[in-house]
């Protein structure tokens, strides 16, 4: 199956990618498909189960407002973050939601929004399932969907058989594990980002791609620029401050040589970096997948990283930055998973923490075999992370999470760089160890909130 690198990197909303994406693309899709089935104007209510993972969660994800929103029609990356409080209170008040901004039927906040904490649905921890009635109180229409992470969904057939629209377009360079593609690179005298360049062609032309991986630069940009400027509480009710500007006004008053020593000088900017994003991904605001919205704050504040202290930055940098990045990040979603509720926080905040590490490595410089060292390094070191926020809420222990697996993937690539390449565990097969790894998890630790610190820090 043909992944591009724009699958991955995808603009939209906090506080979760397949906790808030993911459910919005599915509702969303779920009233189009009631419409080009003209079945629109029969509905008088559409009721939603959200199992698993989102049933357990989902309301400290913001699952419930995200399905809400993609029933009136909006995606993740169109909608207006600042709107969406105001247009969830008055659905909620006036008990009337508008399918697809075209079709208004009732709404009851208890009996059509229901979050199943404990069951969930076999083939996913992120299941969820929309039926609709007409006036007479008959479905109409029913499906189920899969959110699995990194906003991608899947969704059953009649059958109860996962439909999977694989694009089987043929890849110029095609790989499937790190081996591969860096036979792939030797054999033809390129590096990763030139494979996957060469790769991305197949949907877009390369001025397309260039100016699309800069766009998405400028989002993630964007993001720091506004959770530098944002004071304030988080929403949820934990009552997390936010850090960021706080961190920006003391940072700035010194300068670069002051920093040197005895703090650790940039260490403290990607710190901020990481911080500003991910409080903007917990309130809400908009962010880039990176490969999901838990962990989007690493790739962001390695990025800065290099732009602002590494010598000879440039755009082209940055392009390659994101090339190689996605060239690993689909490594670990066709082997492994990137989803938190299927194998914890290593699936998310590990991924990032290898993709950033791979993709600095590239900016600077580095061989196919450093590359691929420096992203085992990354995910090696993350192996067994759980996912357990408190409340359900992408704050604790998400926010410094983030900020941490970025000191990693800076000081893997460090590692890598200043190695031959050579090194005695592979890419690939630590990739087979996450998947393992999650695979026997316990699911109290898989973003259920059901256990490690989201029940102790409470019970405390």
């Amino acid at each position: 199956m043909a992944i591009s690198l724009f699958d991955l990197f995808k603009v939209g909303i906090g506080p979760s990618s397949s906790h808030t994406v993911g459910p919005m693309v599915a509702a969303n899709e779920f009233a189009q498909q009631l419409k080009t089935d003209k079945l629109l104007e029969s509905v008088s209510r559409v009721k939603t189960d959200l199992y698993g993972s989102l049933g357990a969660t989902g309301k400290g994800h913001g699952t419930g407002k995200a399905v809400l929103m993609g029933l009136e029609g909006e995606y993740p990356d169109k909608i207006d973050p600042n709107t969406v409080e105001d247009r969830v209170v008055q659905i909620t008040d006036n008990s009337r939601i508008h399918l697809l901004q075209e079709h208004a039927i009732t709404f009851d906040s208890q009996a059509d929004l229901i979050y199943h904490r404990i069951d969930r649905l076999d083939f996913h921890a992120n299941g969820m399932t929309f039926i609709a009635y007409d006036a007479h109180g008959q479905e109409v229409k029913k499906a189920t969907f899969y959110s699995v992470g990194g906003g991608f969904i899947l969704q059953e057939n009649a059958q109860g058989e996962i439909e999977l629209v694989e694009d089987n377009r043929v890849l110029p360079y095609d790989f499937h594990n790190a081996d591969t593609l860096i036979g792939l690179c030797h054999e033809h005298d390129m590096t990763i980002a030139e494979i996957m360049l060469e790769n991305e062609k197949c949907w877009r032309s390369e001025q397309d791609i260039k100016d699309g991986i800069l766009a998405i630069w400028s989002v993630m940009k964007e993001c720091v620029k506004n959770g530098i400027a944002r004071e304030g509480i988080l929403p949820g009710g934990l009552k997390v401050k936010r850090r960021a500007p706080s961190l920006y006004r003391d940072l700035t008053k010194k300068t670069r040589m002051d920093m040197i020593t005895p703090s650790l000088g940039a260490m403290d900017w990607v710190n901020l970096y990481a911080l500003a994003v991910n409080e903007e991904n917990a309130a809400g605001g908009r962010v880039v997948t990176a490969p999901t919205n838990g962990a989007a704050g690493i790739i962001p504040s390695v990025l800065h990283y290099y732009w602002d202290f590494c010598p000879r930055s440039d755009e082209q940098g940055i392009i390659d930055f994101f090339l190689t990045a996605s060239a690993i990040g689909l490594l670990f979603k066709e082997n492994a998973s990137i989803s938190g509720a299927e194998v914890g926080c290593q699936g998310e905040v590990g991924s990032a923490c290898a993709m950033a590490a791979a993709g600095l490595a590239a900016a600077t410089g580095g061989t196919p075999e450093q590359i691929e060292n420096a992203a085992e390094i990354g995910m090696e070191h993350n192996l067994g992370l759980t996912c357990d926020p408190i409340g359900g809420l992408v704050q604790v222990p998400c926010i410094e999470r983030n900020a941490m697996a970025a000191m990693k993937a800076i000081n893997s690539a460090s590692m890598a760089i200043r190695g031959d390449g050579s090194h005695y565990v592979s890419l690939d097969k630590v990739i087979r160890t996450m998947r393992d790894t999650g695979r026997d998890m316990n699911d109290k630790y898989k973003e259920t909130s059901r256990g490690g610190l989201a029940v102790n820090v409470i019970e405390c």
